[in-house]
């Protein structure tokens, strides 16, 4: 495929996406308040869509089909909104899934990571919507304590509040399925 096959079919795909994220309701409009604490007049609730089989397929066909122009070697999620959407996207490329908790447990193991992770590795992070890249900056650090390294973040939605320019900051890319304001219009 050239570039402008390749364009036409990313857009394809992200016109796909949008009307299935409407469809599934993970649009909501009214007064809500954001994980960053700002307020806003929309809320993206991805967790609607990666409970809907059919959409969350979409997202991981879609995913997929970037990750494959990626240099990485495991598909990772921070709990709660990451999981379902690493997983679904660990079983379309077949590449190891990792699970960063927010936080470690008191029992178990104790490690904030669920699956295998080494210094070589390269990681790309999934996470349902970014706003200013904060939530997912955090997981990125604890990762590279290891020794390993966050490469990109694909974000179902990103607000186009700041996040690819602070996770750019932090030497990781993101790269978003969709933007709010193509969901918006």
């Amino acid at each position: 495929m050239n570039k402008s096959e390749i364009d036409t079919e990313l857009e394809a795909q992200k016109q796909e996406l949008i009307a299935a994220l409407k469809a599934c309701g993970a649009i909501r409009y009214g007064n809500f308040t954001l994980a960053s604490g700002k307020k806003s007049k929309y809320y993206i609730d991805i967790k609607k869509a990666s409970t809907d089989p059919k959409t969350l397929k979409l997202i991981a066909r879609q995913a997929a089909s970037r990750i494959k122009q990626m240099d990485v070697n495991i598909i990772a999620g921070v709990e709660l909104g990451g999981v379902p959407l690493a997983t679904a996207v660990s079983m379309e490329t077949e590449l190891p899934l990792l699970i960063v908790r927010k936080a470690v447990k008191d029992y178990g193991t104790k490690s904030r990571f669920v699956g295998d992770i080494k210094p070589e590795d390269r990681l790309v992070m999934l996470e349902d919507v970014t706003t200013s890249g904060g939530s997912v900056k955090n997981a990125i650090e604890v990762v590279r304590e290891t020794g390993a390294n966050v490469k990109y973040v694909i974000s179902v939605v990103d607000r186009e509040e700041g996040a690819i320019e602070n996770l750019k900051e932090a030497g990781t890319e993101l790269v978003p399925l969709v933007s709010a304001s193509d969901l918006l219009k």
